[in-house]
């Protein structure tokens, strides 16, 4: 995203969390409103590069059937998060059971058990990326995280969720083609190369 997420005061004195975050949506329209860890934070909208990004990596999964009868492929889907009682997050792109429609929890978020993967696309707000989320993805249980790491030029893929923490962590580089977990239920294979490429920017022409 083109600028710094930014944590949102919050008086507990005044509103709920989910009444604080449905008026920064109303009040930032395009702008990410999640709360991870009993933290409000607030991202602007994905530049065209962090877009693309996600096109690349949808056409991966589209293309070995993984948007069919048994799973979807879905872009900025909600996720309950069950470490605190009004949590959630809204990850880029999430691999969810094709019935993920009949485990709405609650503020159009979904029961983390119905999500395979789940794939975040760094922009200035990485650290929420690469830490805060790390810890709430295991604490959800969710048995795939991918990071594509802007920042470092990195794609990363955790798996073995454990409490706050994932038990393993692969750093992948440029130059190497990664195969997902079978687990996912779809045979899923990543250039590094091309999908960091997708989200450089473009030098002016």
């Amino acid at each position: 995203m083109s600028a710094a997420a930014a944590e949102h005061p919050w008086d507990s004195s005044q509103e709920s969390q989910l009444a604080a975050a449905d008026r920064l949506m109303e009040q930032l329209p395009g702008f990410r409103v999640e709360i991870i860890g009993g933290v409000i934070t607030v991202a602007p909208p994905p530049d065209g590069d962090h877009a693309s990004v996600l096109t690349d990596v949808m056409i991966s999964f589209l293309a070995v059937g993984a948007h069919g009868q048994e799973s979807r492929v879905l872009q900025n889907v909600g996720l309950w998060l069950p470490a605190g009682s009004e949590d959630f997050a809204i990850p880029d792109l999430a691999l969810v059971d094709a019935d993920f429609e009949e485990h709405l929890i609650q503020y159009n978020c979904y029961d983390p058990a119905v999500f395979r993967l789940v794939l975040e696309v760094t922009s200035s707000n990485y650290q929420q990326d690469l830490r805060n989320k790390v810890t709430a993805y295991a604490d959800a249980k969710i048995p795939v995280y991918v990071i594509v790491d802007r920042k470092h030029g990195r794609l990363h893929v955790l798996t073995d969720p454990v409490a706050g923490d994932y038990t393993s962590h692969r750093v992948h580089a440029p130059g190497e083609h990664v195969v997902l977990p079978d687990s996912i239920g779809a045979e899923v294979k990543l250039d590094v190369s091309a999908v960091l490429r997708a989200g450089e920017p473009k030098k002016d022409t």
